[in-house]
């Protein structure tokens, strides 16, 4: 017979270090708002929901190497510095 201590069932606690985000959000910003795509649009085009997408926007969270390149396409930034400029500031 197999018992769990109580100690097993007691939640983790976690320690988050406050990291840069790799993400230039004003520019980000910026594409989204001359590109005239709604964010809603572009979440869904991304396939994730609009808060996911409003945190990623705000740097909060990162992106994914595939979502990169799909915004990349939707917002048409074709340059190489620009991308770099963007979305690995």
């Amino acid at each position: 017979m197999y018992i769990k201590s109580s100690k097993s069932l007691t939640t983790r606690k976690t320690h988050r270090k406050e990291v840069e985000p790799l993400v230039n959000t004003t520019l980000l910003k910026e594409k989204v708002k001359t590109s005239g795509y709604r964010t809603g649009w572009i979440a869904e085009q991304l396939g994730i929901s609009r808060a996911s997408w409003s945190y990623k926007l705000n740097g909060q969270r990162g992106f994914a190497t595939d979502e990169v390149m799909m915004l990349c396409r939707i917002l048409k930034i074709n340059s190489l510095k620009e991308r770099n400029d963007i979305f690995f500031a």
